[in-house]
């Protein structure tokens, strides 16, 4: 299939592709940096010290999907049958360890599903109060299919295993009793510094859910910037969820959508259900292709950016002038803050770097490790941020 760039821009906005047409490189990532705005990138070597994704050229765009698709014989779709797509499910499939797995174009759209269809006719379910299902849905999964969410752990990434011991029992020993229908899971939690939950604690969780009877739920949309935290192993953990969901948009180099994988026949009325609310589009190659390119060896390749933030990170816990915050359990995300001393000239060194960070806050930063930081060694990047 050969794509002209008309025909490519036409179906994938350059918007969606992470950078906005006209705009520099540094524009997804908070603004300019100290001082002024960001001249024009060399994206080939470009480091973001921030968010989750490899930086990309979107005029390089139809090009890279050109040599995607001469790769693949057959790409197309219809309707989200057949070709990159189903490739795609069956890889998810195989890396998440179930067995079956659903393309979905949003991630809105695979958390309702794998809510509504755990629930059932048991329409209570139990949810982070920080999480993207709670926070970020707008009422989606209440709204559209009746389930009653109960926040728990307000202001952290998990609750505890009495606090959720305690809701169930309120739930379903009251005088009134109310089955939970499901629990969901959101890790690494976003809205707490991407805070992930242990593999410990999920274990934990997941026995008294199976004591309990209650099937559980795995908001991993960002499950891979796990890849390389002690314990942790993507099928290990995913075995004790009923459902995974994973994003193809945040770190996998697609412009939209996401994967549900769970039950084969769970999964079937998965397909039933995204029709039903409007998500059979068309064709999904364009995001189906360079999510499979990018899934080849991808837990390799964050164990690496997790230990190459990590050296970071101590490099500058050891140079005078920093103070680095760590969140607890962590992904990829940590606070940077600068001495005054450290600020002069700052913005012309990560210029001639060709490195960014996000904005300066009072001077604060935060860093996100992503793959452009595979693209230079430690040292570079401390003399970038340090002279």
């Amino acid at each position: 299939m050969r794509l002209n760039r008309r025909r490519f821009l036409e179906a994938v906005p350059i918007a969606s592709l992470g950078l906005a047409a006209g705009s520099s490189a540094h524009a997804q990532y908070g603004g300019a940096p100290p001082g002024g705005a960001m001249p024009s990138a060399d994206m080939d070597t470009l480091v973001v010290l921030a968010g989750d994704t490899l930086p990309r050229n979107p005029a390089a765009e139809p090009a890279r999907l050109q040599a995607l698709l001469d790769r693949h014989a057959k790409p197309a779709d219809g309707y989200l049958a057949g070709g990159a797509v189903a490739e795609l499910e069956a890889k998810f499939s195989a890396l998440l360890g179930k067995e079956d797995t659903v393309f979905m174009p949003t991630g809105t759209l695979a958390n309702h599903i794998a809510l509504r269809l755990l629930c059932g006719e048991n329409r209570h379910a139990l949810v982070q109060q920080e999480s993207h299902v709670y926070r970020d849905e707008s009422n989606t999964v209440t709204t559209l299919s009746g389930i009653n969410l109960v926040p728990l752990a307000p202001g952290g990434a998990a609750p505890t295993l009495e606090e959720l011991n305690a809701a169930i029992e309120r739930a379903e020993a009251g005088p009134y009793p109310i089955k939970v229908g499901a629990i969901a899971l959101e890790s690494p939690v976003r809205r707490a510094q991407g805070a992930s939950l242990t593999p410990a604690l999920v274990a934990g969780i997941a026995n008294i859910a199976r004591a309990k009877k209650i099937p559980l739920h795995l908001d991993g949309a960002r499950l891979l910037l796990m890849s390389g935290m002690e314990g942790f192993r993507v099928t290990d953990y995913c075995a004790h969820f009923d459902t995974v969901y994973v994003s193809l948009y945040k770190y996998l180099g697609a412009p939209f959508g996401g994967v549900l994988s769970g039950p084969r026949p769970l999964m079937a009325k998965a397909r039933e259900l995204r029709h039903l609310f409007g998500g059979a589009i068309y064709h999904g190659w364009q995001a189906a292709l360079p999510a499979l390119d990018a899934l080849d060896g991808v837990e390799e390749r964050y164990a690496r950016v997790r230990a190459a933030g990590e050296r970071l990170l101590a490099a500058l816990e050891r140079t005078p002038g920093f103070k680095v915050k760590r969140i607890e359990n962590g992904s990829n995300l940590a606070v940077l803050e600068f001495a005054p001393q450290r600020l002069a000239g700052l913005e012309e060194r990560l210029q001639k770097a060709n490195v960014r960070l996000s904005k300066l806050n009072e001077g604060k930063a935060q860093l996100g490790f992503n793959e452009s930081i595979l693209r230079r060694d430690t040292d570079y990047l401390l003399k970038a941020l340090a002279g």
